[in-house]
C-alpha cells in the first residue's frame, strides 16, 4: 500500500494529523496536474497553477473519502476541471455587476486552447458520455483535463493498454458525434 493510500485510510479513520501529512506528499503531483490544466487556458487567466491546487485542495479535504491514490488523484483532476468550468461560466454570465470599465481587447491575441463556450459545452457532453460509459468518460477527463497520456490514464483507472486505447477511440468518436449535433 502506498504512503498516500495509508494516509487516506488514516484520514478515514479520523486521525486529525493525517491530513497535514497528505499535502506535502501529493503537492508536487497536484501542482504538475494543475500546470497541465492551466496550459490549456488563455493567457492572463486569474488563476495560476498554485492557486488552482489550493482551490482544489479546499474542495478535496471536506467530507469526501478516498479509497486509494488513484481515487484521490481522479477526484483532484475532477475538482480542478470543475473549478475551471465554474470560472468559465462566471465569465460567460450576462450579469456580473461591478463598476469595472470596459476595455477593448484583441481576444484572438489571448485565445487559449479552449474558449469558455467550448469548455462548458465539452463539460456537458462529457457528462452525457459518463451516463453511457463511465470508464470512457473518466479516461477522457484524465487525458484531456488531467494531462495524463492515454496509457497513464488507463493505468490509473486499472485498464490494460489496449483497453485504454479502445476506450479512447470509442470516446473520441462518441464525442465527435455529440459535439457536432450540439452545434
Amino acid at each position: 500500500m502506498s504512503d498516500v493510500t495509508q494516509i487516506l485510510a488514516a484520514i478515514d479513520a479520523g486521525d486529525p494529523l493525517a491530513a497535514e501529512q497528505l499535502l506535502p506528499l501529493v503537492y508536487d503531483e497536484l501542482r504538475k496536474l494543475a500546470a497541465g490544466h492551466m496550459a490549456n487556458e488563455r493567457p492572463g487567466h486569474t488563476l495560476d497553477a498554485t492557486a488552482l491546487v489550493h482551490e482544489a485542495w479546499l474542495r478535496l479535504v471536506g467530507d469526501q473519502k478516498f479509497d486509494n491514490r488513484r481515487h484521490f488523484f481522479a477526484a483532484a483532476a475532477e475538482a480542478m476541471r470543475r473549478i475551471l468550468v465554474d470560472r468559465a461560466r462566471e465569465r460567460q454570465a450576462a450579469k456580473r455587476g461591478g463598476n469595472g470599465q470596459r476595455l477593448e481587447i484583441d481576444l484572438d491575441a489571448l485565445a487559449g486552447r479552449y474558449s469558455d463556450a467550448d469548455l462548458i459545452e465539452t463539460d456537458s457532453v462529457l457528462d452525457a458520455l459518463a451516463n453511457e460509459d463511465a470508464d470512457a468518460a473518466e479516461l477522457v477527463r484524465m487525458h484531456v483535463f488531467g494531462c495524463f497520456s492515454i496509457e497513464e490514464a488507463g493505468q490509473a483507472l486499472g485498464m490494460t493498454r489496449s483497453t485504454a486505447y479502445r476506450n479512447w477511440d470509442y470516446a473520441r468518436a462518441w464525442l465527435r458525434v455529440a459535439l457536432s449535433q450540439a452545434r
